[in-house]
């Protein structure tokens, strides 16, 4: 079983929804990274799609706590 909770948008870290920061928090890996390859994924896809995940997650995922 997994023993962490499930992934959640960060309070702390939030630069404009915390997506990214919750799931950096979520796996352990850093924020900065988390966030530099997320612009990156989504340029590459032609940016649309990045931008579409992102709102879905930013209202989809709840709040940590």
């Amino acid at each position: 079983m997994n023993d962490r909770p499930g992934i959640s948008r960060s309070r702390t870290n939030a630069m404009i929804g915390g997506v990214c920061a919750g799931i950096a928090q979520h796996f352990g890996w850093s924020v900065t990274g988390t966030r530099i390859a997320y612009v990156l994924i989504s340029i590459v896809s032609a940016a649309f799609p990045g931008i579409l995940v992102y709102l879905v997650l930013w209202l989809l995922l709840p709040l940590d706590d």
